[in-house]
């Protein structure tokens, strides 16, 4: 029987603790200075990566859900008024990049997503609205044009948030797996789908995507305010 082994990613596209090879190879290939070791035991992975139990049993479940472990962010001293005490680390809130979300009534329904600047508050992009969407479309959308425009405007060090790990699992895998099909309520837009997957296949090398952790730092702040 093959011994289980665990990876653990310092430097990587998402650092984390992976249970897999192929999920650690997806964070470190093609990412300068990659740092990752593997570990026999789950309790030597987390000790190297954080030297916590919560943070471990945290990155696990998230693995096992079928989802990658995303970084949250560098830990942080006490001090700052942001700073947030989550599984035994103190983890700063971003204060610079690019926040995505999209809102939907109904699904489908009405569909719109934004891009808003974490030092700013100010929005950068508005799309939208336009009826019969998803919310899931719509968050892979907004990812997928936060990246261009980060490519076209030469913004290559910004991070890039969004609080959907549907939406990142999609950009990472290239394709949209909705099951929305087109209609008359939406061909004026559907079209977005395809040009967002040929974009993503034509440009492999993209900014660095962290998921939003909503539970310590609040509403990722393009949400619309809708819940």
């Amino acid at each position: 029987m093959k011994k289980r082994k665990f990876y653990v990613v310092w430097e990587g596209f998402a650092p984390g603790i992976y249970d897999s090879w192929d999920e650690c190879l997806r964070q470190v290939k093609g990412y300068p200075g990659a740092k990752y070791r593997s570990y026999s035991s789950q309790t030597e992975a987390t000790m190297a990566f954080r030297g916590d139990t919560d943070s471990e049993m945290y990155a696990l479940r998230t693995i096992a859900s079928g989802m990658p472990v995303e970084a949250v962010a560098e830990p942080a001293s006490k001090s700052g008024k942001d700073n947030v005490m989550f599984g035994g680390q103190y983890l700063a809130k971003p204060a610079a990049g690019l926040a995505v979300d999209a809102a939907c009534a109904g699904n489908p329904g009405v569909m719109e997503y934004r891009g808003v600047d974490l030092a700013t508050g100010k929005e950068v992009f508005h799309f939208g609205p336009v009826k019969d969407g998803t919310n899931n479309i719509g968050e892979f959308l907004a990812l997928v044009h936060a990246l261009a425009l980060c490519k076209q405007k030469g913004w290559g060090t910004v991070v890039i948030y969004t609080d959907s790990r549907t939406a990142m699992s999609w950009v990472r895998n290239g394709k949209a797996k909705t099951t929305l099909r087109q209609g008359p309520d939406n061909s004026d837009w559907y079209g977005m789908i395809s040009r967002a997957e040929n974009w993503l296949a034509a440009n492999l090398k993209r900014n660095t995507v962290k998921k939003w952790q909503t539970e310590v730092w609040g509403e990722v702040p393009a949400d619309f305010g809708r819940k």
